[in-house]
């Protein structure tokens, strides 16, 4: 059963391993790879790993691979208590695999008078697992008790937790019990110490109640000293060598105190077994589901921080930038630090998109590389989520697993506007970051393509006031009669932060303010500076205008707000007149 359930899951385990790796080579995220095939990839990644393997690039690795992954050096720098939870967890883990798990092909081959119960080993496997018990306990104080801002946990993250709590466990429990049951005791002496004397026996077991925490049916406290001095002896002759002391074994040891009153009951009930096989189990359902998991970041999170320890994106090869961008998405832990530091956060705490979050964007691009569709709903928030970036870079620099999220973003974002619906937020000031790089890979005619679109969609919901049954032209016109009756010109300062917005009282008046009066203040600013005279006029915000002046007052920029929106007003009267 043991050796099936073993062979399944490792074979389970390798295919996933296998199709996770061809899905760099096969998947596709953002404007990048367009017209790249599979075999280009493969072979742009074997003559790139060549180049660095022979040129002193090589070095750049060396460095990634001690200072980033074996001391985890960019998780360090965001956070001491994370460092050491990550550490923990996988310093522990990897020795309890390498000594505990692999004992019959690493520990006996190492060492020739190997036995798990005898110290160092005895000890040492109850320290590590010790450690990484400590590590979730630092992980899960951290994400569900501290809670940092902004970082939120899926399904996912509650997975990797639970499925490593479990196992470790599992594992304290069975040592727990296998040292408190009687019938584990008896099992021992029959296997390992050949005692045929039923006295020598019962002087073995009540040293062993005393002093190793075995809990007996047959022999209670206050214990006979010379049965106690018998049993030492025998324990010296036959047991020593293979079996250090129980309370070396800390965690354990302190399990069966903790389970005593109740040992008897489960090992009538084969206890130990059926702990073994819950502990197994779990073992064998995450080695078989972690390539399919978060967890798959122990291999993608490493090759992340190599490739682009060496990889810049001026040298780059295309088809090389695009494989790293998906093993990006694979690296990923959802740890939230880039969310921590995003300069576009304070839109999310305005208008709660929580994929303006980075880290919650890489969850749908994720689903987007994989070919899944998303509902209308997720696409809009995604799309608005991927182009309100200021490209600040900040998100890049703060990665512990050193994805380039700026140039992720930007290949993405491209993408999406250009296959996506119209996406009004193209007209916003947020389209300057966009406009600072359209000549480093984007034609120009696609750079306008999803302006236009977004112009005629914006379109529709305008009415002409002079023509009701026209919509309004959305062509920029500077120098329009709609421009030259506002006269001042302070609106240019506007940068969106949407401080009138937010104190207008008649905006503060409608469940859905955008829909009772088409553009709200801030958007009526941006409208002018972008030329979109018309558009600006028809809004139904400037007849709702209380003019009460706080928007005006609470500018930072101090744009004459509502002083425009009277002007807009006059001039929209002005015009029905004639």
């Amino acid at each position: 059963m043991f050796d099936y359930l073993f062979y399944t899951s490792l074979v389970v385990f390798l295919l996933g391993l296998t199709y996770k790796i061809s899905t760099w080579f096969r998947r596709n995220i953002g404007i990048l790879g367009n017209g790249i095939t599979t075999a280009q990839r493969l072979q742009s990644a074997v003559s790139g790993m060549a180049a660095v393997i022979f040129s002193a690039r090589i070095l750049g690795i060396l460095e990634a691979v001690v200072l980033d992954v074996l001391l985890q050096r960019r998780v360090f720098k965001e956070s001491v208590s994370r460092w050491l939870a990550h550490m923990l967890i996988f310093y522990g883990f990897m020795l309890l695999l390498l000594m505990h798990a692999l004992e019959s092909v690493i520990s006996e081959a190492l060492f020739s008078e190997y036995y798990s119960t005898v110290n160092p080993f005895f000890f040492l496997r109850d320290f590590f697992g010790a450690m990484v018990l400590v590590g979730v306990i630092l992980a899960v104080v951290r994400r569900y008790f501290v809670k940092p801002r902004r970082l939120r946990s899926g399904g996912m993250d509650h997975y990797a937790i639970t499925i490593v709590a479990v196992i470790m466990l599992s594992g304290i429990a069975l040592l727990g019990l296998k040292i408190a049951s009687h019938n584990e005791f008896i099992r021992m002496v029959e296997d390992y110490a050949g005692l045929d004397d039923e006295d020598e026996i019962e002087a073995l077991e009540t040293l062993w109640v005393k002093e190793f925490g075995t809990v007996s049916p047959n022999i209670e406290a206050p214990f006979d000293e010379e049965l106690l001095e018998a049993g030492r002896e025998v324990h010296e002759s036959s047991c020593l060598d293979c079996h250090a002391s129980a309370p070396y074994a800390f965690t354990g040891f302190a399990t069966a105190m903790l389970i005593k009153p109740v040992v008897l009951w489960l090992d009538e009930r084969d206890g130990v077994t059926v702990l073994w096989y819950v502990h197994i189990i779990a073992c064998f359902i995450g080695l078989a589901y972690l390539p399919f998991s978060k967890m798959f970041h122990l291999f993608a999170t490493p090759i992340s921080l190599m490739t682009n320890r060496v990889m810049e994106p001026a040298t780059s090869r295309p088809a090389n930038v695009v494989t790293r961008q998906i093993i990006e998405l694979d690296a990923c832990t959802h740890c939230g630090s880039c969310s921590l530091n995003c300069s576009a956060a304070m839109v999310f705490e305005a208008i709660g998109n929580v994929y303006i979050l980075p880290s919650e964007k890489m969850t749908l691009l994720k689903k987007l590389a994989a070919g899944k569709k998303l509902a209308e709903p997720q696409m809009r928030a995604i799309q608005e989520g991927v182009y309100l970036c200021t490209n600040c870079d900040r998100c890049t620099v703060r990665c512990p697993s050193g994805i380039r999220l700026k140039e992720l973003w930007y290949s993405v974002r491209e993408s999406l506007l250009q296959e996506g619906p119209p996406l009004p937020h193209v007209l916003s000031s947020f389209s300057f970051a966009r406009g600072l790089i359209v000549q480093q890979t984007l034609a120009t005619d696609s750079y306008a393509d999803p302006i236009d679109k977004a112009r005629q969609a914006v379109s529709g919901q305008f009415v002409n006031l002079m023509d009701p049954d026209t919509p309004i032209p959305l062509n920029v016109q500077t120098d329009s009669e709609a421009h030259a009756a506002v006269k001042d010109r302070t609106y240019v300062h506007c940068f969106s932060c949407q401080s009138c917005t937010t104190v207008c009282p008649v905006v503060a008046n409608y469940d859905d303010p955008e829909q009772e009066l088409g553009l709200l203040p801030h958007q009526i600013m941006c409208s002018l500076g972008l030329g979109l005279s018309e558009m600006a006029a028809g809004a139904g915000m400037i007849w709702d205008c209380l003019t009460c002046y706080q928007c005006q007052e609470n500018c930072p920029q101090q744009v004459e707000v509502c002083d425009v929106l009277y002007r807009l007003k006059n001039f929209s009267v002005a015009s029905i007149e004639q």
